[in-house]
């Protein structure tokens, strides 16, 4: 138990989930009516499409797979990833406590349609329409992509990180398809991942590989 203990203390960093949960769930709760709605015109453009809750869906399996991959197989990955992800969390929090807002976008979903629709009307059950922006389902998709690609031990697999860019595009589009976000909620998710990307990967990364390649040889 001791030796596991020591091989996994960098698990610490999962405390952070008992901040990050119950502030969530707080907001959740709280921001239910006098919030400033995010709505624009390239949203009426965009037609509601069930399918994409295919992908939706799929982010929660992303983001878990790819940090799980990580904890176990390469520590400094995990720390970077684990930095731009909880950053940009925290940050997409503080914004939704001091900006309440929410959308006016979700139709109404008959959940007798199909089997995709059934799991819109699952997720508009359980998933309120606030606290929509920056859309940490955009950012968290980045923010993975991001540490997938920078990966060193992910390097030569060039199918793994062409699927993983295909799959984060979906995701993204899957948020205004679904009329769970506004195209703004995807801007201000995708500028942030931008903002945030040197204080997980910029000029301090690039020095540390450049030592460590010459420490290997």
């Amino acid at each position: 138990m001791k030796a596991l203990l020591k091989k996994y203390k960098h698990g610490w960093v999962f405390l952070y989930f008992a901040i990050y949960l119950p502030w969530f769930f707080w907001l959740e709760d709280t921001v239910t009516r006098d919030y400033h709605v995010i709505h624009t015109w390239l949203d009426d453009l965009i037609p509601f499409e069930e399918w994409f809750i295919i992908p939706y869906l799929m982010w929660f399996l992303y983001v878990g797979s790819t940090l799980a991959y990580f904890f176990f197989k390469n520590v400094r990955d995990f720390y970077r990833c684990c930095t731009y992800l909880f950053l940009g969390m925290t940050i997409c929090l503080m914004i939704c406590t001091v900006f309440h807002n929410g959308t006016d976008l979700r139709p109404a979903v008959d959940p007798d349609k199909n089997f995709c629709s059934w799991l819109v009307s699952l997720i508009h059950s359980v998933d309120t329409s606030t606290n929509v922006f920056p859309s940490i389902h955009v950012y968290n998709s980045v923010a993975v992509h991001t540490a997938i690609v920078r990966s060193e031990s992910l390097k030569r697999h060039t199918g793994l990180r062409k699927a993983s860019l295909v799959l984060c595009i979906l995701i993204c589009l899957s948020t205004v398809f679904l009329k769970q976000h506004s195209v703004a909620d995807v801007l201000g998710g995708l500028t942030l991942a931008y903002l945030l990307y040197p204080f997980a990967y910029g000029d301090p990364y690039a020095v540390d590989r450049k030592y460590t390649r010459k420490a290997l040889g």
